[in-house]
Formats: structure tokens, C-alpha cells, sequence
């Protein structure tokens, strides 16, 4: 269709959650929008987020007020449009002083301090105080929670004993960030024909007002006539722009790591909790629940190529000393670590030589006709996966505005892919699945395990699968074949990694194995038509991606 239309009025290159956040935007007010991504939707710097739903309390203390009085409202949008993805994470703060860093937020104001002294119990309960007015008024989520020693102990009996409180906050948690984005992607599909996404397509070059496009799939090369580019290409901007023809320096970006552990004493020791704390070099990190797995980040480095970053050896010692610092009896070994992530968060471009202190706010960067090319070009530079629908909407309403066109509808109110008519009530939920079970012979249990990943859209993968969607997996018992043709099927899939890393959670809780592997490759080739030589590669490639990105050790995988 493109091929033969080349016109359009909004071409957006990058699909990460910002630029699939803008593509669903402007779908909804009618608009004709192309969105390409030279990899999968959602593979790069939203593929390595730390899977939290977030206010930003630590910003606080930088004075950005603005940006997390608008983090609040949007994590709180998320957890009430998005119930089945998105879910209250109470979040610990292990403390360990009483008045330490009084003075910390005076100081950055007056330009006198970059590093910050650890936080004191002091200023942790001044911070949650803060926390909680901003909640105030949406009720989302409860008031913060603090604890003597005694209290944190005996709920949490691994921690520390040097500890002298606990603080408990709320936040959101989403397991999956990646399928978040797809729901988005398909909101935004099944609302305007003219918004059409592409996976695998990436900018060749340009000229004037036209873009050269190539199909990595197909190899076909093909050139479209935007009035307005979008550039969303995250930690990868000043590359995109650099094609057009002129250097920016919009970026600075900073490398985030990752590990993923299999570790039942540390899951069993943090509960549903995650674990929030300063690390010894006033580095926020974190210990997360991750479903029945523990996930442990994050580093905070500055990067020049966001095409080269992989977790290093020193961030994984970096990640076991961390743990040891609030639970000293629990010990991490290699053979816990079963997937590790890295990603660059694409933040404004900075001096400041303290990575933890460089704004997580967002801005469009607009490239005039003239400076790029002979059309707009704006630059989505910034923000942060919670606040993906404001930043998202602002960007739309000054595409909305070159055009001449005017919203008709807000982004704000609307639920998300599988929460549209989502039961409210654990009644509702109740009478909702009896329905389910009464129609489709999957048995009760099936059903909700996969009401949890899709919410409604339940309806559309047993209708489309039928007795299927009740069959398992020889190798997983727990994922059903049905499911996972109908991802194929309906997702635009291209690649293995697209299934097993982003669409489904299988690589990253560490569940592949050899014989899984090939049994999920003999699926695909059924559903997307691989012949024996592709079947062969697909498997390869993935082994290939996961040793060199998450440094996983997969080569038995292909018989090596």
C-alpha cells in the first residue's frame, strides 16, 4: 500500500513505547501515520526498561516537582486503565541513618553538589510525605508505610539487622513492558486504517521531503513524502538526524544493566516487595519480583554507541555486592543469573558528570524546514516509560497543529488493548470467566492464566483457537499452543526473538531450552511458512542474540 501511496502526512521512525505512543495518538484524531522500526516494535531502549510504573520520588530531591507530579498522574492512569498488565508494587527503602543528606536538595540548587551523601531516615520520610500529596487525589494506590527496626525485621527477616527502619511506598509494576507496547501498536491499528506499522524497516536515506526506506525482510526499497518526520529513535536520534544531513547533539545517553535470577531464598526474602534502596556509591538501585524470578539493576554509564552495549563483568559483581549490602546472608552464584539486559536511556543531552542527576523529563526538538530537510522534523528527546501517554500526546498536538487539524479525542480517558471492558470486581472477574469456561473447553485455571496476559482479548485468542488454545506445549506445560499462534498470527512476528523475547516472557524468566526451542521454531515454521533452511536459521539467530546481547551461553541450542 505504501509503495503505491507514498504521501503521507506524519512519518515516525522508531517504535519504541514513545513513538508507538505518538503513532496511536495521532490514529485516534484521523490522521494518516507510518511508523517504522529498523528492529522489532519495542526492541531497543523500551525492550530495557526496569519493568516499574513509576512516579520518580528520587526526583524530589533534583527539584523536578513538574516531572513527578506528571509521573504520578500517569503511572496512576496506567494502573487504572491497564489493570491487567499493570499492578500496585509496594516499594522498600531499607534505611540505615537518621539525618543523613538533610542538605543534599539546597545544595544541587546552588550548583555546590553532584553526588549525593546517603539518604537519612529523615529525608526518606520527607520525600514519601511528598509522595503521598501528589497521590492524593486519584487514591490509586495507598499511603507510604514506615517501620522501626523491630517491625522490618520481623517482616522482612533476611534484611540487615543494622537497619534502623523501613519505608514502604507505592508504585506500579509491569511484567511485560514489551506486550504493553504491542496492545498500544494495536489500539492504534484497529482504529485507523490509514495508521499503518512496519517492524524491520529503516531509514536508507533522505532528501528534501522524501525519506528512502528499506525492508529488511524483503529487501525491497521504497520512498515515502512525509509533511512531518517524527524522529523517536531514542538513544539513536543524533544517528537518525546525522542521516538528514546535520549533526545534533540532543543525546545523552546512559547504559542501564540488568540481571534476571533464579534465585528462590532472595524472591522468597523480598515477598511481592521490591527493594529501593542507595547503594554504597549513592546509586539508586533496585531488587525487583519479577514473577517468580528476581530482577537486580541498574547502572548508570555514560555511552557514545548505543549499538554496542552489553552488561560487563564488572556490573554483574557490581549487582552481587549490592544485594549483599541489605541481605548479607544471602549469597548469588553465576548459575543464578539466567538472562541478563542492557539498554540507553535516551535522556537530553548534558554536562552534568553525575549520570543520576541528568533530567529524566522529556522535550520535542524541532528541526525547522530547512535544517534537516525541507519539512519539520521533530525529535522526540527524553522521558521515561511512565510517562509515555503525556509525552506522547504533547508531541501529537504540535503534529496536530502544523497540519491544521485539531484533536478529537483524548488519550487520558481511553483504556488499553485487553482492558477495554475488563471486569472491575472480583465478582464480575468471576462471572466473566464462568462465561469464558461455559463457551470454550479450556478448563477454568487455563482460562485465567491467560485472562492475566491478555485480559479481554481472551475472547478474540479462544474464538481464533478454539479447542487449541486449551492445548499445551510438550516441553512447557504451562503455555498453550493456541496462545502462542495467535501471537504469530496476529502480532506481526517476523523473527523468533520477536515471540520468545518481547511477545511472551519465555526468554526473559530464563524458561528455554534446547528441546523448547526447536519445538517453538517447528510452531512458527507452521504458522509463518519457514522452510526447513529458514527454521534452521531463525534458530541460530536467536542463539546468536543471545549470547552476544545477554551474554547467555546458548550454543546447544543448534547442536554446536
Amino acid at each position: 500500500m505504501l509503495r503505491n501511496n507514498p504521501d503521507v502526512s506524519v512519518l515516525i521512525i522508531g517504535a519504541g513505547i514513545n513513538g508507538i505512543g505518538t503513532f496511536r495518538d495521532l490514529a485516534l484524531q484521523g490522521v494518516d501515520v507510518v511508523l517504522v522500526d529498523r528492529g522489532d516494535y519495542c526492541s531497543g531502549a523500551s525492550a530495557a526498561s526496569s519493568h516499574m510504573v513509576h512516579g520518580g520520588i528520587r526526583y524530589l530531591e533534583n527539584g523536578e516537582f513538574h516531572l513527578v507530579r506528571e509521573a504520578v498522574r500517569e503511572r496512576n492512569l496506567l494502573l487504572e486503565k491497564m489493570p491487567h498488565m499493570v499492578k500496585p508494587l509496594p516499594t522498600t527503602f531499607p534505611i540505615f541513618k537518621l539525618f543523613s543528606g538533610l542538605f543534599n536538595a539546597p545544595l544541587k540548587f546552588l550548583g555546590l553538589l553532584d553526588k549525593p551523601a546517603e539518604r537519612g531516615a529523615v529525608v526518606i520520610k520527607i520525600g514519601m510525605l511528598l509522595y503521598d500529596y501528589y497521590t492524593r487525589k486519584q487514591k490509586t494506590v495507598p499511603k507510604h508505610v514506615f517501620r522501626n527496626r523491630k517491625e522490618s525485621l520481623a517482616l522482612f527477616p533476611a534484611l540487615d539487622p543494622k537497619v534502623i527502619y523501613t519505608g514502604t511506598y507505592y508504585d506500579g509494576a509491569m511484567h511485560s513492558p514489551e506486550r504493553i507496547a504491542i496492545e498500544v501498536l494495536k489500539d492504534a491499528q484497529s482504529e485507523n486504517e490509514r495508521a499503518v506499522s512496519i517492524n524491520y524497516v529503516g531509514m536508507v536515506s533522505s532528501h528534501e521531503t522524501s525519506v528512502t526506506l528499506r525492508d529488511d525482510v524483503s529487501g525491497e526499497i521504497f520512498e515515502l513524502r512525509p509533511k512531518i518526520l517524527i524522529n523517536a529513535a531514542g538513544p539513536w536520534i543524533d544517528l537518525v538526524n546525522a542521516r538528514m544531513g546535520q549533526r545534533t547533539a540532543f543525546i545523552s545517553g546512559t547504559k542501564g544493566s540488568h540481571l534476571v535470577l533464579d534465585h528462590p531464598k532472595l524472591r522468597q526474602a523480598i515477598g511481592e516487595n521490591e527493594f529501593f534502596f542507595e547503594n554504597k556509591d549513592g546509586r539508586i538501585v533496585l531488587i525487583f519480583p519479577l514473577l517468580d524470578k528476581v530482577m537486580i539493576g541498574t547502572s548508570d554509564i555514560l555511552v557514545d554507541d548505543p549499538d554496542d552495549v552489553v552488561i560487563t563483568e564488572d556490573e554483574v559483581r557490581y549487582f552481587f555486592d549490592l544485594v549483599g549490602r541489605v541481605f548479607p546472608h544471602i549469597h548469588l552464584q553465576r548459575d543464578h543469573i539466567v538472562y541478563t539486559f542492557s539498554g540507553v536511556r535516551p535522556l537530553q543531552h548534558s554536562e552534568r558528570r553525575d549520570t543520576g542527576q541528568i533530567s529524566r523529563n522529556h522535550k520535542v526538538q524541532i528541526c525547522e524546514p530547512g535544517e534537516l530537510l525541507d519539512i519539520p522534523v521533530f525529535s522526540l528527546v527524553g522521558g521515561k516509560w511512565t510517562s509515555f501517554r503525556a509525552f506522547s500526546e504533547l508531541a501529537a498536538d504540535m503534529a496536530l497543529e502544523r497540519l491544521g487539524a485539531v484533536r478529537k479525542i483524548s488519550t487520558e480517558d481511553l483504556e488499553i488493548g485487553g482492558s477495554k471492558g475488563i471486569p472491575r470486581t472480583a465478582a464480575d472477574k468471576e462471572t466473566y470467566l464462568a462465561g469464558l469456561a461455559e463457551a470454550y473447553p479450556v478448563g477454568k485455571e487455563w482460562l485465567v492464566r491467560l485472562f492475566e496476559r491478555y485480559g479481554t482479548k481472551v475472547e478474540s485468542l479462544l474464538e481464533a483457537e478454539g479447542k487449541d488454545a486449551g492445548q499445551r506445549l510438550a516441553t512447557l506445560p504451562d503455555v498453550s499452543v493456541g496462545e502462542l499462534r495467535y501471537v504469530l498470527a496476529e502480532e506481526d512476528v517476523l523473527h523468533l526473538d520477536d515471540l520468545i523475547l518481547r511477545r511472551t516472557m519465555l526468554g526473559v524468566l530464563g524458561r528455554i531450552t534446547p528441546d523448547c526451542l526447536w519445538e517453538i521454531a517447528q510452531l512458527c515454521a507452521a504458522v509463518l511458512g519457514w522452510s526447513a533452511q529458514e527454521t534452521e536459521g531463525e534458530m541460530r539467530r536467536f542463539t546468536e542474540i543471545l549470547h552476544h546481547n545477554h551474554k547467555m551461553d546458548f550454543n546447544t541450542y543448534i547442536g554446536g
